[in-house]
């Protein structure tokens, strides 16, 4: 075989390799099969306005809504004013509320005077806190609950310096509102303004806590303030109403609003629960606010008195005057003193310090710890009252004035006179029942159309009045009688 033919063979040869194996490719073997398994790759970045996981819902605000709008009453009052014929008030709180009013005119004769807001039955038995500028000046005061149930209130009493009252119905077994914790409230916390503005009764609006321990400088000289701040909507008519958590309690007392026009822009403040709870207390026990006081005259740590000082920083309250006589004087604080804590908790502010002070009667021991040159020192003060002492302070009785004692009415003598309530006039010597003819026997079934029942009930109707007291009642002979007597003379 010579080459030629070799090479040809050769040639063959590879050409039916080829071409056998592109006949096995095309027709005998089988199609690869693709799988795909999906893979989930966590995203390394995300975008600033989005939550790193996934938050759930806004919270749910109806169980504090539904526990709360029961509680929550309107509160209308009638009064009678001096005030110009635009009936603007010279209260600072009404033209904080409503905004400027321009000039006022001279004075003219009394007129009637109706005012509404709102409150908040505390008690099952029907005790109401308000507002005191809601009720101040008030002749007569009519509370409407949620279920339009109408009740006539008396006042128990009242506190200006906190812009704090206290009512009360005659009713039993009533929604009430219990106290929550102002204390543990955080910036930011979700709450719900609940009251009657504008006459809209059962009114929600919900926000969030702004700040804590706000003085807006509203209630003049010796006030207590340390509002917290919210932007949940308040207006004219929601002062004296609620202030709720999410758990439907109590944490404080809508007082005022931020604005030049009268309606809400923005901010509302109201009184923390803290000191709601102490004036309370105090009115139902003494019928007079017990208020302990430091003894010293304090300012807030500005930069200014930083550099002056040459402090390290702004902590703490300063002591600018230690009052003579007073608690801290006998403890042995100083002047140029540095009040960083009450009771072991941190103040750094005025409102926050004047806040941690109410909460405690005269005669209680604060522990005070202050900074004075460069060093910690604790301190124990014994509170004292305005007069210097520490005794309870009780407000005389304007009852005394009527010149009469009094004594309860027999359940015979009731059914005799066909009588349901009643308060007998046992004795009577100088004063207003002796100069309006008011005689021994005397039966007062109403005063001011509030029924009354006993000496008490008849003392609230009276501390409530400015003017007349109208009284409604029997003599032992079946003799009606009305008499008005003028409080004023």
């Amino acid at each position: 075989m010579n080459a030629k033919q070799v090479f040809t063979t050769f040639a063959i040869a590879i050409i039916s390799a080829f071409i056998g194996v592109f006949a096995y490719s095309k027709f005998f073997k089988p199609k690869a099969e693709r799988i795909e398994v999906p893979v989930h790759v966590e995203q390394a970045a995300r975008y600033a306005s989005l939550p790193a996981a996934s938050q759930g819902a806004l919270p749910d605000l109806t169980f504090a809504a539904e526990n709360s709008v029961h509680a929550v009453v309107h509160v209308m009052t009638k009064g009678r004013s001096t005030a110009s014929s635009q009936g603007y008030p010279s209260n600072p709180l009404f033209e904080f509320f409503f905004g400027p009013r321009g000039f006022y005119q001279e004075p003219q004769q009394p007129q009637p005077v109706m005012g509404a807001g709102s409150g908040v039955i505390i008690s099952n038995d029907g005790f109401i806190v308000t507002n005191n500028h809601v009720i101040e000046n008030a002749n007569e005061i009519e509370v409407t609950l949620n279920d339009k149930r109408t009740f006539k209130a008396v006042k128990v009493g009242s506190d200006p310096s906190t812009d704090l009252a206290l009512l009360k119905i005659d009713g039993s077994d009533l929604p009430y509102m219990r106290y929550g914790n102002s204390d543990v409230l955080k910036i930011g916390e979700w709450v719900l303004a609940v009251g009657n503005p504008f006459n809209l009764t059962s009114t929600v609006t919900a926000g969030i806590i702004s700040a804590k321990s706000r003085s807006i400088q509203i209630l003049g000289q010796m006030s207590i303030e340390a509002f917290l701040q919210t932007d949940a909507a308040v207006n004219p008519g929601n002062s004296g109403g609620a202030l709720v958590n999410t758990r439907g309690e109590l944490i404080g007392i809508n007082t005022a609003i931020a604005s030049r026009t009268g309606s809400f822009t923005g901010y509302s403040f109201a009184i923390p629960v803290s000191i709601v709870e102490k004036v309370v207390a105090d009115l139902m026990e003494f019928g007079e606010v017990q208020r302990g006081l430091l003894g010293v005259n304090i300012r807030e740590i500005d930069n200014a008195l930083v550099q002056e000082l040459k402090l390290n920083r702004a902590n703490g309250v300063y002591v600018a005057e230690v009052i003579e006589g007073g608690g801290a004087e006998a403890a042995g604080i100083k002047a140029g003193d540095i009040i960083t804590a009450v009771n072991g908790d941190a103040v750094n502010s005025v409102p926050q310090l004047q806040e941690r002070v109410s909460r405690h009667r005269p005669g209680d021991n604060l522990q005070i710890e202050i900074i004075r040159d460069g060093k910690r020192k604790p301190f124990t003060v014994t509170l004292r009252n305005i007069h210097g002492n520490t005794d309870v302070v009780k407000s005389a009785s304007r009852v005394s004035v009527l010149g009469a004692t009094f004594e309860a009415v027999s359940d015979s003598e009731k059914q005799r006179l066909k009588i349901r309530n009643g308060l007998k006039v046992k004795s009577v010597s100088s004063g207003k029942f002796r100069d309006s003819g008011i005689n021994e026997g005397y039966i007062i079934t109403q005063a001011n159309r509030v029924p009354i029942n006993s000496e008490e009930d008849l003392n609230k109707v009276v501390e409530v009045l400015n003017e007349g007291l109208f009284l409604t009642g029997i003599y032992p002979n079946g003799r009606v009688a009305y008499y008005a007597i003028n409080l004023q003379d």
